[in-house]
């Protein structure tokens, strides 16, 4: 059981962390990549709820089980883009608190040259890494499924 539901302990909170998500979400960073995004973070970080989650939301998108059963793999994966090559070696440089080399960053913007989808995937990697923050210490489980 969750230690604390924070859409119920601080509904204004949760209200604004959501927000975010669907101004994300509605931007122009593919949704595929977002989810990629959200399940990597989600997995290094040890977030059952999320990973949980965002698998579910991909398999929604059409996300082929393959890759997300590859995400711990990617670098050794031939089943991911350049791009997303680029957005998850972000996604676990930021994920794991390790400097962003100017290398990556160069990397991130030739795959990503709209400032916008670039903000937005910047952002996307803040908001996962701070929804996992609470999902872990809160003890936020999926729910028991037959």
């Amino acid at each position: 059981m969750a230690r604390m539901l924070l859409q119920e302990a601080s509904p204004e909170v949760y209200k604004g962390f959501i927000d975010i998500a669907l101004l994300i979400r509605k931007g122009p960073l593919d949704p595929s990549v977002q989810e990629l995004i959200k399940i990597r973070a989600s997995q290094l970080n040890g977030c059952a709820f999320c990973v949980d989650v965002h698998t579910r939301d991909a398999r929604k998108l059409g996300e082929p089980e393959e890759r997300m059963y590859h995400l711990t793999i990617w670098r050794e994966s031939h089943l991911y883009s350049e791009p997303e090559r680029a957005a998850l070696a972000y996604t676990e440089a930021v994920t794991r608190r390790e400097p962003v080399s100017d290398e990556l960053w160069e990397t991130l913007r030739k795959h990503f040259p709209d400032e916008r989808e670039l903000g937005d995937l910047v952002a996307l990697v803040s908001l996962i890494n701070a929804l996992n923050l609470f999902g872990v210490p809160l003890k936020l489980r999926p729910p028991v499924r037959d």
